[in-house]
């Protein structure tokens, strides 16, 4: 009898740091939701990851339920896959101190966005801002994970990750499984609503610059009509109009459209009429994941019961390959009597 193949891993977290936006649902969510089928997928809230930059304790617990009920609310099924939040699975600090004493200080300060924070928060250069990619290889090794989407922004990461994995390979022979990218259905990248050279961002002061995917309708529509855009009035792409580009690039993801069908569409419409369709389909993708997001959010008990079983499911592999890296490593295993 013909074996089946075991399906490959795929493994990626999200930071609780804000309200999930419309680019995370089109950029992420929505693909975690659609590779469940395909693939054996570890998802998880990094709530770690979070805290590299100052966070008020209580909305980040806040932020960590809402973020979890709002990827169950998305589509990610416990069933099909695990979800768990990444404090409650202590193995990753444990392997991020090992993985730092085979992580070199020059890898970590070539990190562009080691760069870019130190930047925005000059007041809070802490180490952890420095080390967070060492969490991040940790998160994928531990879980032994094939592949591992990521935007143009984490491609270091994902080299630091397959880099530490080989040299501790290297060192102590086959351990980890050196991870690679996830290419998946090109998405589209979806840019800020007021600055469209830069990618929407949760953390954006400007809250008109992104669509939160719990915005309400008449807050998306109002937000949608600001849309930068610019002068000539045509609905088309091109890189001289990152606006409407941008407002092209919504459409034709949550309607299935090609970028020249939705051309074709408005071709004589103004972006007035524009930004209200956009504005439609965006709404109208959202209402169903708000309304399960409320039903998740309204038993608190049950939500903490899922958050128990998905860090047991995910404690469960991690644990093992803590434990074979701490016998590679020299520790003294613990006899418990």
């Amino acid at each position: 009898m013909e074996q089946k193949e075991a399906k490959k891993r795929v493994y990626s977290g999200i930071q609780p740091s804000g309200m999930l936006t419309l680019g995370n649902y089109i950029g992420a969510v929505r693909n975690w939701d659609s590779m469940q089928d395909e693939y054996d997928c570890i998802y998880c809230v990094v709530d770690q990851h979070a805290i590299t930059v100052r966070q008020d304790a209580a909305t980040l617990r806040r932020r960590t339920m809402e973020t979890y009920a709002l990827l169950l609310a998305a589509g990610i099924d416990p069933k099909r896959s695990i979800l768990y939040v990444q404090s409650h699975v202590p193995a990753h600090a444990m392997l991020t101190w090992v993985l730092n004493c085979f992580t070199y200080v020059g890898e970590l300060s070539r990190m562009t966005q080691f760069k870019d924070k130190s930047e925005k928060h000059a007041d809070n250069i802490n180490a952890g801002l420095l080390d967070y990619p060492v969490l991040m290889v940790s998160d994928i090794l531990l879980y032994r994970s094939d592949l591992v989407p990521i935007g143009a922004d984490q491609k270091q990461h994902l080299e630091l990750t397959r880099d530490v994995a080989a040299r501790f390979n290297n060192l102590f022979g086959d351990t980890f499984v050196v991870p690679e990218p996830y290419i998946g259905k090109v998405g589209a990248r979806i840019m800020s609503l007021q600055e469209p050279e830069k990618k929407m961002s949760k953390s954006d002061e400007n809250v008109n610059a992104f669509i939160a995917m719990l915005d309400e309708p008449d807050v998306i529509r109002r937000k949608m009509r600001r849309a930068v855009t610019d002068s000539e009035g045509t609905v088309r792409v091109a890189p001289e109009k990152p606006g409407i580009s941008n407002l092209i690039g919504i459409y034709a993801a949550l309607t299935g459209l090609a970028t020249e069908a939705v051309e074709k569409e408005f071709e004589g419409k103004g972006y007035g009429v524009f930004k209200d369709a956009v504005a439609d389909v965006v709404v109208d993708a959202l209402a169903p994941i708000q309304a399960r997001y409320k039903e998740f959010l309204a038993d608190k008990k049950a939500l903490e019961a899922m958050m128990d079983d998905g860090a047991r499911a995910a404690e469960a592999i991690a644990n093992r390959t803590l434990s074979k890296v701490y016998r590679k490593v020299g520790f003294v295993e613990r006899k418990r009597h």
